[in-house]
């Protein structure tokens, strides 16, 4: 019972760093990554849909990402997303593809990426001790009920703080690479 809910909070736990990497893919770095825009909302066909889903992104250049619509009536609602991000992209449409130079970063931009790295890796942490709260409830209320002892509810409670310490500790390492990754000139 407490090996299963254990391997469901590890699960849960990966999921939230999973999307922390995903936030943080978002977050330029200087270099031209689709991570960097494929996400982004874009209100196509009467719906907000993410712009991997319309169009093929590329990054043919260090400094350059291009993105090929599939239906050229979505070019314009593609440009639009892409400017109202807050990553400071400033596309070109051609009317049948969008080049987005990426510019190099200056320092106020980069500490401004910091606090957003830091503020994702934030929302990461809590979310992980969230779970945790939930499971250690879990904990006790199974405790409580007579379907563990006292000795397995704090063996239990024991492997939850360890499982939570090492995700913790991963998300503060991916947010010192990313850091890092930003500071760097």
């Amino acid at each position: 019972m407490i090996p299963e809910l254990v391997a469901d909070s590890r699960t849960r736990m990966g999921k939230s760093l999973d999307a922390l990497h995903t936030a943080l893919a978002g977050i330029r770095t200087g270099r031209a990554s689709p991570g960097l825009i494929e996400l982004l909302h874009v209100d196509a066909y009467g719906t907000t849909m993410p712009l991997n889903q319309l169009a093929s992104l590329s990054a043919p250049e260090p400094r350059l990402l291009v993105v090929q619509p599939f239906d050229r009536h979505t070019i314009a609602a593609i440009e639009k997303a892409i400017q109202r991000s807050e990553l400071g992209l400033n596309p070109a449409n051609d009317g049948q593809i969008i080049r987005v130079p990426i510019p190099p970063l200056n320092e106020e931009r980069r500490r401004e990426f910091v606090r957003m790295v830091k503020a994702r890796a934030e929302e990461a942490r809590v979310a992980i001790r969230n779970i945790r709260r939930e499971d250690m409830e879990r904990l006790r209320r199974l405790e409580q009920d007579g379907q563990i002892s006292a000795d397995e509810a704090s063996r239990g409670h024991t492997e939850l703080q360890r499982v939570t310490d090492h995700f913790v500790e991963q998300v503060d390492e991916t947010a010192r690479r990313k850091e890092a990754d930003l500071m760097e000139v």
